[in-house]
């Protein structure tokens, strides 16, 4: 359908009234069904070549309908419209302003308008309508990479694929012959050749990689009309061969010598074999073999393909006193090569090897790796447990001295007989691992610096020397109304010594009076039954039964074990309902009782002696005060009333006025007024056993506070409110303490010393006739 309308758009436009292409048509009837003129677009589509070398703008083609109308205007609305393409608005004309380029945009999509000139209305639906580009053989082939990568294996056949490279046309495919790329090898076609698909292959058999490894070829692509072949693209292809085994090893030399010293340990390189073999390392399968000579268990070789050698290593310990020499013939093979490619000549090669040993100082050798002896336990000191033997491996033969690491139990000798240094102990450690270091003596009779140790085992064997005991702490119980024959326990025993099944132990009773028997059970067991019945829990609550152990060892070994049974109360079940608890016996020894007992009397004696250096330094302290102190005292505790702790000094100006001249009283004299407390007139000579002038001038003072109404008595909270504090007897005031003075007992006052001498006479209950107020 397309193509009829390309082919007659001529004559459309002549003859409008022809109907083509797809129907955009629209039509109506009238009210009294008479026909109008169908009106139609008579196009949908137009043509036109890309990179038109003509003047611009170009015609494209005429948008055209069947309607007549003098005022119509035609507009174009769509990709490029007013741009790209423009339209004459009064006949219709299309008209493209650039060249186009199909490969740019090969479609537009349009809309077509006809409107009336005068009011910018529809006089037709709009339609749709395409510009096709119509495309020209004008672009050249384009590889997508300029450079290719491949790889074949060497000495591959001809026409081994290597790679496939790639090469795109920017031409429409649809057209025959535009985007059709041919591919053809320009340089290196002696060895590759390509197809129209762009495979690389093979054109020479005998690629070999050890003669050239890599080759880079120029690779030319072409249109397949041969069009614009001047303008065809190039890549470069670079290709790399592939190893594969294909060469054989050679040895570097026909021969090789090395020197080794005889101390070489086990696996340990000797020397190395150089060969060449031109593969690569992954391809490399040398193989090496010692031949005309019987060393394979003393040497092997190991193949190193990385760095083409073999490395020579020793399967024993090399003996320079047995051989120094070793003389053999080592082949090179590789038994995986592709003999139908294979370059070299022969499949093996043949090298001789010589292998000198060299002496070496060796340190000397025990006859044995290990050594296993028995003692017997309690042996004898300095008796020979066991010899050991260690040579010089040299051809010298050194003397050998013997030392034992580390071990207070044994000693050896200079001819390596070991012994104990004292009695061994099986109990206290069955198994003895010592070490013994052997030396050579030099000339000098230095010993060595080369040294060897071995293990030697020791087992101390056992005697029958420990008696055996209880197995456990047994605590039995029987009930009181116990019937006889009632089994209250099964006791078993154990042995220090070695308990093998061939021990057996027997028990027996101490003695047959008592309400116990022992049954032995013929297993090393043996249960204690009741032997009478019906215990008196109230007057034995536990019995004591000594039991003898025996075993059957040579020496034969007892003891007697005691065995603590309480008696209990039981309900009618057999149960325990009460038992006593039995007294545990301590452990300790007489040596560590008496020696709690010193550290006891030297505690009680140190603490005696102090009390009694304090009691003197007291006394001492007393008889070196003098009377002015004391006196300070006195009015100190006539003021505050202060304890033991209170020793401050205060101005006795007061006093020692009294004391010297007429003894005045220092204050004014008042009228007498009656006194406010009870007056007990005292015995002045009862109230100091100093002077006579001390009690006077005291009761002066008494005097006079007691009949001074303006001042506070001495006896109140204000005066005694911080007395005392550190006084075990606390405050001394009446208004203080819970009860009146008669109930308080001051004989404690006679305990506290010459300071409160004075006090207690005045207080105390001892001076008969004295009255307290």
């Amino acid at each position: 359908m397309e193509i009829c309308c390309f082919l007659l758009l001529p004559f459309l436009i002549l003859a409008p009234t022809c109907i083509c292409g797809e129907d955009f048509s629209w039509a109506a009837r009238d009210s009294n069904n008479h026909k109008r003129l169908k009106r139609e677009w008579i196009w949908n589509k137009m043509h036109i070549s890309e990179e038109l070398n003509v003047t611009l703008p170009h015609h494209v083609g005429k948008i055209t309908s069947t309607i007549k109308n003098p005022n119509a205007k035609y507009v174009l609305e769509g990709e490029g419209a007013g741009t790209l393409f423009r339209v004459d608005d009064r006949t219709g004309d299309v008209a493209a302003n650039e060249r186009l380029d199909r490969e740019k945009q090969a479609e537009y999509h349009l809309k077509a308008h006809i409107l009336d000139r005068t009011n910018d209305l529809p006089l037709e639906q709009p339609s749709k309508f395409r510009i096709i580009v119509y495309d020209i053989n004008d672009n050249a082939p384009v590889f997508v990479h300029k450079v290719f990568n491949g790889s074949v294996q060497e000495m591959s056949p001809v026409g081994t694929s290597v790679t496939t490279i790639t090469a795109v046309d920017a031409d429409d495919p649809t057209v025959h012959g535009h985007a059709d790329v041919s591919y053809k090898v320009i340089q290196g076609q002696e060895y590759f050749t390509i197809d129209n698909s762009g495979t690389i292959r093979t054109a020479k058999a005998d690629l070999d990689r050890e003669q050239k490894a890599s080759y880079t070829i120029l690779v030319k692509a072409v249109d397949g009309m041969g069009l614009h072949s001047i303008e065809s693209g190039t890549a470069t292809v670079r290709i790399s061969l592939i190893d594969i085994n294909d060469n054989f090893p050679v040895f570097k030399n026909k021969s090789f010598s090395f020197q080794v010293y005889e101390n070489v340990r086990e696996g340990e390189e000797v020397g190395r074999l150089e060969v060449e073999d031109i593969d690569e390392p992954p391809n490399r399968n040398t193989k090496f073999s010692i031949v005309h000579g019987p060393y394979h268990d003393t040497f092997s070789i190991e193949p190193r393909p990385i760095t083409n050698e073999g490395i020579i290593r020793a399967r024993k310990v090399l003996d320079y006193e047995k051989t120094n020499y070793y003389r053999f013939d080592v082949e090179a093979t590789d038994g995986a090569i592709s003999l139908p490619y294979s370059k070299t000549k022969g499949p093996k090669s043949i090298a001789s090897v010589i292998i000198k040993i060299l002496d070496v100082d060796e340190p000397p050798i025990f006859n044995q790796n290990s050594y296993l002896f028995e003692v017997q336990e309690e042996s004898g000191p300095k008796k020979p447990i066991g010899f050991v033997l260690a040579v010089d491996p040299d051809k010298e033969k050194k003397k050998i001295r013997y030392r034992i690491l580390r071990s207070k139990y044994f000693q050896i000798s200079a001819n390596g007989h070991i012994s104990a240094l004292k009695p061994l102990d099986r109990e206290e450690m069955s198994w003895h691992n010592i070490t013994v270091a052997a030396n050579e003596i030099n000339k000098d009779e230095t010993d060595s610096r080369l040294e060897t140790h071995v293990p030697v085992y020791i087992k101390v064997t056992d005697i029958n020397d420990n008696a055996p005991v209880f197995a456990y702490p047994y605590e039995p119980g029987v009930c009181e109304n116990s019937a006889p024959g009632k089994v209250i326990l099964t006791i078993s025993a154990t042995d220090k010594d070695e308990m093998t099944p061939q021990v057996k132990f027997t028990y027996s009773l101490t003695s047959e009076e008592s309400n116990f028997t022992l049954i032995d059970n013929r297993d090393n067991t043996a249960n204690v039954t009741v032997k009478y019945g019906q215990f008196n829990r109230e007057l034995v609550k536990t019995h004591y039964l000594p039991i003898v152990i025996s075993d059957n060892g040579s020496p034969r070994q007892s003891s007697t074990n005691t065995l603590t049974i309480r008696v209990c109360k039981c309900n009618e079940e057999g149960e325990f309902t009460f038992c006593e608890q039995a007294a545990k016996q301590t452990g300790v020894s007489v040596q560590a009782l008496i020696a709690i007992l010193i550290c006891i009397v030297t505690i009680i004696v140190i603490m005696v002696l102090i009390a009694l250096r304090k009691r003197q330094k007291k006394d001492l302290n007393v008889l070196r005060k003098n009377v002015p102190e004391i006196h300070e005292q006195l009015v100190a505790y006539d003021e505050e009333g202060g304890g033991e702790m209170d020793t401050t000094s205060y101005d006795v100006s007061v006093l020692n006025s009294v004391r010297q001249g007429n003894m005045t009283s220092p204050r004014m004299t008042m009228e007498a007024r009656p006194c406010m407390y009870p007056y007990v007139q005292k015995t002045p000579g009862n109230l100091l056993s100093g002077p006579g002038e001390m009690g006077v001038m005291i009761e002066m003072k008494k005097g006079e506070a007691d009949n001074d109404g303006d001042l506070l008595p001495y006896d109140t909270l204000h005066i005694y409110g911080y007395e005392g504090a550190e006084s075990i007897a606390e405050s001394l005031s009446s208004l203080g303490s819970g009860s009146s003075d008669s109930d308080i007992d001051y004989d404690f006052l006679n305990d506290w010393g010459p300071r409160f001498k004075m006090l207690a006479e005045l207080y105390g209950l001892e001076s008969s006739g004295d009255l307290v107020y």
